[in-house]
């Protein structure tokens, strides 16, 4: 029985793509999960492209330091992306991946024009906190099913997304 007091059922389930499918997760928990991973993915591929705008667009007295902090963070939140959709599809789902479908799921507003140095810093903090709060909504529904493998990736995103947010904010102060 899951933490949320479902039965799991002990026939085969059927994943998104009508293969049999029993890992120890109900159709309805694995079915939740990926919607709520597919929103951490949009908000995650959202933060990565704003930062990878802004290492490119970044200008100032602060652009050498916020030009390697800002690929730094792109490139682990792209490596990232593939380990979200990756579960996603380990649940027996099909990963959103177009620009229309991150938008519609996506807390993340995309930025208008250029921002100056600070408020890409700003933007990054709140693109930051926003994605650990999706990962936070999505960790409660994977404890109350039992998915440690999707609540592990989920605390590991929680980490770098609070601990980035927490370096960025450091810069404003």
């Amino acid at each position: 029985m899951s933490k949320s007091g479902k039965n799991r059922k002990s026939a085969p389930l059927v994943s998104a793509d009508g293969v049999s499918l029993d890992i120890g997760i109900s159709d309805q928990d694995r079915a939740a999960i990926a919607a709520e991973l597919s929103k951490l993915l949009a908000d995650s591929y959202t933060l990565y492209l704003t930062t990878h705008n802004f290492h490119w667009n970044v200008t100032g007295p602060m652009f050498n330091a916020l030009h390697q902090l800002f690929m730094d963070q792109y490139t682990e939140e792209w490596q990232a992306l593939d380990d979200i959709a990756e579960r996603i599809r380990s649940l027996g789902h099909y990963a959103p991946g177009t620009y229309g479908e991150f938008v519609r799921l996506s807390s993340i507003a995309e930025p208008e024009g250029v921002p100056d140095a600070t408020q890409m810093i700003q933007l990054l903090v709140k693109g930051n906190e926003a994605v650990a709060k999706t990962a936070r909504a999505a960790l409660k529904c994977a404890d109350a099913a039992d998915d440690a493998p999707t609540a592990d990736l989920l605390t590991r995103r929680l980490d770098v997304h609070e601990k980035n947010a927490w370096m960025l904010r450091s810069m404003l102060q």
